[in-house]
């Protein structure tokens, strides 16, 4: 035999160790790796790390291949592979009909199972005995069946298992909002079997997504038919989800060393390098030892405390295991192959020396990893009080194949037998790698020649849809209808793609079908759908939004970003072009649109640097014409080339005969406003104004939101929109015959013209209560003969509330149009479609709610923000909050909000409206959300109603009237003042639509700014000083909404955890926060964070909870400064502000302040406070800074000083650390 060369010995070496040690084990029928020869379970995710180290191998054989023995050894390991990918293949494919049911459900017990018998390749647990969901170990798949096929090898042998594997990656889309059992095995970590949202899995999915994506399954010798297709925006939901989430892996584990493999090798799905590095470094200082990593913190297995007897533990044993942890060498074999991968060679022999330290030898000189080192029973104590003082012992199975293969995977990185790229031959190891800018490329098309020219007028020269032929333009729901054809198999029973959502990543490329090419508008362009998308501003807003995503995620995508827009009569007002439109256009020619590198142009010059992607899947593949449209897709597509937008307004346009029957049109007058729930109402919210005391002290300013006791409903007195008549606010008076104001009484008695029913008084009760009496003789056909004489939009939906409540919407009107009945609802489209296009607001959502219409994609907005930690609730605080903690369909959730309001339709689309405006702001400004855990929508829309009559210096009904008609654009806006805090001022444009402006703008006019307490401000904006005085209210109003936005200082969780340790408990608003939550969970766990914040909720003023707060930050900074080593009993926290508030009016009393005109009178000292403050905290408090020597803090913690007076024996000395 030839000598061999140096290298080619030790190879040969690494052959032996493999067969020896894994090879040897593989089953000859399935090709699987049982668990340990004493049972034959295969898990999916051990098996496919074993492979690796037997794929590496062959790489390394194939390089020196100088004899044919080595090439030989290169295809006998290569086969190896094959077979054990192909028996996982098998194995699942028995499972089809899991994977079709699981992509409808995402029920755990409809998943894929993660372990199977590696004799027969079949099950063997039932669906309940497991925790199968395991999304990381069927992502890990794919992932490495990706790899392996790049590198040259064939795994997938026919279209029908490309049809399966293309449903795999449907298995998977939905990672980043399914909760499941992760890479452990045992969801939250006390293992009773309830899965949750883990950071492991969904960066897996991310990047098994992103490497399917445009991948020939048939390597080299494929053709369209067997390439899979990802749509980017779901592995881009993963990313942007993993982002919020590192360095946390769930809700129960704050830190996981399993994140390992999705930050480095295998994985490589997070882009952010110093999001990172802050992970590993987490991870090493939090969970390294000598023998390795723990898993994560309080992981009770196989620790000498762990009751062996059952599978779960007690939620407060967790504290029994804290320091005595396992630690796992796995942990140092991923920590290797990092530093490989980064080329950091110090640290690779550093990590390799600590690994073979504690490696075991065998008799014959093999290295083996054990699986775990757990601390001897008789030390436990001891490591408990010293962590890392004792030696361990190994224990479980040895080798641990899945931690040896990785061993041997670093050794041949380390020797120079394999380089990095060998091992991922798709180049996934430099997505953290800088990239050159993305340029977003966009084209405007008109619709038709009138809107072409109209631009034109404005120098934009664009093309009409007719002129980009032979380039088709069709909406996105036609793209997304597409895709529902791609992965369908007859054989296996697979339907191809379920979800309807296609992004704005998917709709930016362009598309070619045989000799066809498609363009896309994007979803939230889709006029048909939203009426979000007729507000001119709120589009141009939502574009830039959209540029600037793009510019920052279109990633391992050839070509360039495009996106189409239409330019339809919808967007016209009165016939114009919104300058919003214009100024956002005449942005785009200059080349760059906040900071995002844009250009401008035609569909035809763009076609050769777009992104193409290639619709072959819609060839009718099983009817062997791969050629040829499937004839289903050729018939949609036929109907569905773009019709005209315009839609006819015949119905109820005929002239009104003027001034009659004045009296029918008053009694019906209010039915849609009986149905609003906003309550801007002091008793409450404890939002109470200057001038309210609790049992009407002062006087009161009358509301009209009183509820009813008995009908629990709110009146709608006449004169309230009579006052808004007048005003000129309300949108109503467009064409109303001037005869109508007639009536101008100051109290809800029955307008003049009504007598002749005289029982109308009672208007505060339900419609249905009060129709017999109301509406005795009126006849339906009366009210559709005023319904078409009527010219006021509001009045019309008065009439079609009236019917709806009455008849129900599917009630034939009598009305004949085109020889077809018209219902109630084809009324109500009608109004709906008119209000949009007069931009009467409060009209179009009322109506949008009584026809059903959904907000774009409430489904996805809501699970957008529960992904990223947010819980959210609906329903007007304090009686009717619903928590949402889990994404839910979309029916599901209109229903949930339309139950949490009552019939009341406005502020149900308004909710729905608001959740996706969160949704927007947390994908594009996530640090707007720091440090809160719950959105509450009901108290946020009654902040804002507060906001806007408090700048508007009106009253609630007004206010809320004013919120309701605001235009989609500065709904965002108001919002987003009120997320970021910023001071606003309000700007009339007339028509009661009003504009929100930042304070700090110079975009407005001296004489139109409302100021802070309604007093326009004098001279020019020049003027002000450049410090802001500290005005009276900025205190109380940043409280009001940090509190009414559960926003918490940083650390506030941790620190009060460390309070807890300290005492027995926290009392706040009669619940108590007991010292066993630390047994529990640990400081850093989000489900910790969520009990301290139910707590917080209880408490229903907002600027009263964030005084608690206050009172809880002084608490932690004792314990911080070790000021004192126990606070004794239970503390309750109110108690601590009301003390604060005491010694603040003796303060006030003895320096003669501003609080000696409300509540520090000797005479009410102590009695009712007097100026209506919340829970009987001066207002004057509320509104000062924190600190200082009259802020809140310096009381607080005169407070606590009095607290521990109390509580100490009288005897000790307290020592007086100055920090």
């Amino acid at each position: 035999m030839r000598t061999r060369s140096n290298s080619g010995v030790r190879l040969d070496y690494y052959q032996r160790i493999v067969h020896k040690l894994i090879l040897d084990h593989q089953q000859p029928v399935t090709g699987l790796f049982p668990a340990s020869p004493q049972n034959d379970h295969a898990w999916i995710r051990d098996n496919l790390y074993c492979i690796l180290a037997v794929w590496g191998l062959s790489m390394a054989f194939k390089k020196i291949a100088d004899q044919d023995e080595d090439r030989a050894k290169t295809y006998e390991l290569e086969q190896s592979c094959v077979k054990l990918m192909r028996g996982l293949l098998m194995a699942m494919m028995q499972q089809k009909e899991k994977v079709e049911k699981f992509k409808s459900t995402q029920n755990p017990h409809d998943s894929l199972h993660a372990k199977y018998s590696s004799i027969t390749g079949r099950t063997v647990v039932t669906d309940t005995e497991w925790g199968h969901l395991q999304i990381d170990a069927i992502s890990l798949y794919l992932l490495v069946l990706a790899q392996m096929t790049a590198s040259g090898l064939q795994i997938v042998f026919s279209l029908d298992e490309v049809a399966f594997i293309q449903n795999l990656v449907f298995y998977i889309e939905s990672a980043y909002c399914t909760p499941d059992y992760g890479i452990w095995e045992r969801g939250d970590k006390t293992n009773h079997g309830l899965p949750e949202l883990n950071a492991s899995s969904i960066g897996m999915a991310k990047a098994a997504l992103e490497a399917m994506n445009e991948l020939d399954l048939f390597g080299a010798r494929g053709g369209p038919s067997s390439v899979i297709h990802v749509l980017a925006d779901e592995a881009q939901k993963c990313q942007a989800v993993l982002q919020s989430m590192l360095p946390r892996e769930s809700n129960s584990k704050e830190l996981d060393s399993g994140l390992l493999s999705i930050i480095s090798y295998p994985a490589f799905a997070v882009d952010d390098p110093h999001l990172i590095t802050k992970t590993r470094d987490t991870i090493v200082t939090k969970l390294q030892g000598k023998f390795g990593c723990k898993r994560f913190l309080r992981d009770g297995h196989k620790t000498p405390r762990e009751d062996p007897n059952r599978l779960y533990y007690e939620p407060w044993e967790l504290r029994m295991f804290e320091n005595i942890e396992c630690e796992w060498p796995l942990f140092f074999c991923y920590l290797i192959l990092d530093y490989c991968f980064q080329g950091v060679k110090n640290n690779v022999s550093e990590y390799m020396q600590k690994l073979e330290m504690i490696m075991i030898r065998k008799d014959d000189g093999m290295k083996l990893v054990p699986e775990l080192y757990s601390v001897p029973a008789d030390k436990a104590h001891l490591e408990q009080s010293e962590p890392g003082s004792q030696e361990r012992i190994p224990l479980g199975r040895c080798p641990f194949i899945w931690a040896q293969s990785l061993y041997i995977l670093g050794k041949l990185l380390q020797e120079g037998f394999l380089a990095v790229g060998e091992l991922d031959p798709l180049n996934r190891r430099l997505c953290s790698e800088k990239k050159p800018d993305v340029v977003v490329q966009i084209v405007i098309l008109a619709e038709d020649n009138e809107i072409r020219d109209k631009l034109l007028e404005y120098d934009l020269h664009v093309q009409t849809i007719n002129e980009v032929a032979p380039i088709e333009v069709q909406p996105a729901r036609v793209l997304s209808h597409l895709y529902t054809y791609l992965g369908r198999n007859k054989k296996l029973g697979l339907s191809g793609r379920k979800s309807r959502d296609v992004g704005i990543l998917s709709t930016s490329k362009l598309y070619s079908l045989n000799d066809r090419i498609f363009a896309f508008t994007p979803q939230n362009f889709d006029y048909e759908e939203y009426y979000m998308t007729r507000d001119p501003a709120l589009l141009a807003s939502t574009f830039t939004a959209n540029v600037a995503f793009l510019g920052m995620s279109w990633k391992q995508m050839l070509g360039r970003p495009t996106i189409t827009l239409l330019a339809t009569q919808y967007l016209l007002d009165h016939g114009k072009i919104p300058m919003a439109m214009i100024t956002t256009m005449k942005k785009l020619k200059s080349g760059y649109i906040n900071g995002t590198r844009v250009t401008l142009g035609n569909l035809g010059d763009f076609l050769s640097t777009s992104a193409i992607t290639n619709l072959s899947f819609l060839g009718s593949q099983e009817d062997g014409y791969p050629d040829k449209l499937n004839p289903q897709v050729q018939s949609y597509l036929e109907e569905h080339l773009l019709k005209s937008f315009s839609t006819k307004f015949s119905l109820l346009s005929r002239p009104a005969a003027r001034g009659r029957s004045l009296r029918r049109r008053m009694s019906v007058r209010g039915a849609i406003k009986k149905t609003r729930s906003i309550n801007v109402d002091s008793e409450t919210l404890g939002m109470e104004g200057e001038n309210v005391g609790p049992h009407g002290l002062l006087e009161r300013k009358p509301s009209w939101l009183e509820v009813d006791p008995v009908y629990g409903r709110s009146p709608s007195p006449e004169d309230a929109k009579r006052k808004s008549f007048t005003k000129g606010t309300s949108t109503t008076n467009l064409g109303v015959t001037p005869t109508i104001e007639i009536t101008k009484e100051k109290s809800p008695s029955p307008p003049k013209e009504e007598v002749v029913n005289k029982n109308v008084v009672i208007r505060n009760r339900t419609i249905s209560e009060s129709q017999s009496l109301m509406y005795a003789e009126q006849e339906t056909d009366e009210l559709i003969g005023m319904l078409r004489e009527t010219e006021s939009l509001d009045e019309q939906g008065d009439i079609l509330q009236y019917l709806v409540d009455t008849h129900g919407l599917d009630f034939n009107t009598g009305i004949l149009e085109n020889g077809k009945p018209v219902t109630v609802k084809d009324l109500l489209k009608v109004l709906y479609e008119k209000a949009c296009s007069q931009k009467l607001w409060g009209l179009v959502r009322h109506s949008a709610g009584m026809l059903g219409k959904r907000v774009e994609d409430l489904a996805k907005a809501v699970t957008d923000l529960l992904v990223r930690q947010k819980q959210i609730t609906v329903g007007m605080p304090p009686n009717n909050e619903y928590t949402i903690t889990a994404p839910l369909p979309e029916n599901e959730l209109r229903q949930l909000i339309h139950c949490a309001y009552g019939d009341d339709e406005s502020t149900a689309m308004l909710t729905q409206e608001l959740l996706v405006y969160l949704a927007m702001f947390i994908r594009t400004e996530p640090q707007l959300f720091l440090e809160m855990l719950r959105l509450r929508v009901g108290l946020i829309i009654q902040v804002m109603a507060t906001e806007l009559s408090r700048t508007l210096s009106c009253d609630g009904e007004e206010a809320s009237e004013h919120l309701l008609n605001l235009s989609p654009f500065e709904m965002k806006n108001l919002l987003y003042h009120i997320l970021s805090g910023k001071e606003f001022a309000i700007n009339s444009a007339g028509r009661g639509n009003f504009s929100i402006v930042s304070n700090k703008s110079n975009r407005y006019g001296k004489k139109s700014q409302i100021m802070l307490e309604g007093q326009n401000i004098q001279g020019g904006i020049e003027e002000t000083p450049t410090v802001e005085p500290d005005r009276q209210g900025q205190w109380l109003r940043r409280r009001r909404l940090d509190g009414a936005l559960n926003r918490v200082p940083r650390d506030f969780y941790p620190r009060v955890w460390g309070v807890l340790e300290k005492c027995q408990g926290l009392v706040i608003q009669g619940k108590i926060l007991q010292p066993n939550l630390t047994q529990e969970m640990t400081s850093g766990e989000l489900k910790f964070a969520l009990a301290v914040e139910t707590v917080l909720n209880s408490i229903p003023q907002p600027e009263y909870r964030q005084l608690v707060v206050e009172a809880l930050m002084v608490l932690t900074l004792l314990v911080e400064y070790k000021t004192i080593n126990n606070l004794g009993g239970m503390i309750t926290v109110e108690h601590l502000v009301h003390k604060a508030n005491q010694i603040f009016l003796e303060d006030q009393m003895r320096c003669n302040g501003d609080a000696t005109l409300c509540c520090a009178k000797a005479e009410s000292f102590g009695g009712a406070q007097v100026c209506g403050g919340a829970a009987g905290v001066c207002q004057l408090l509320y509104d000062s800074a924190p600190s200082g020597s009259y802020g809140t803090m310096t009381y607080l913690a005169r407070a606590v000083a009095a607290l521990l007076a109390d509580r100490m024996p009288p005897d000790t000395p307290l020592e007086c650390t100055i920090t």
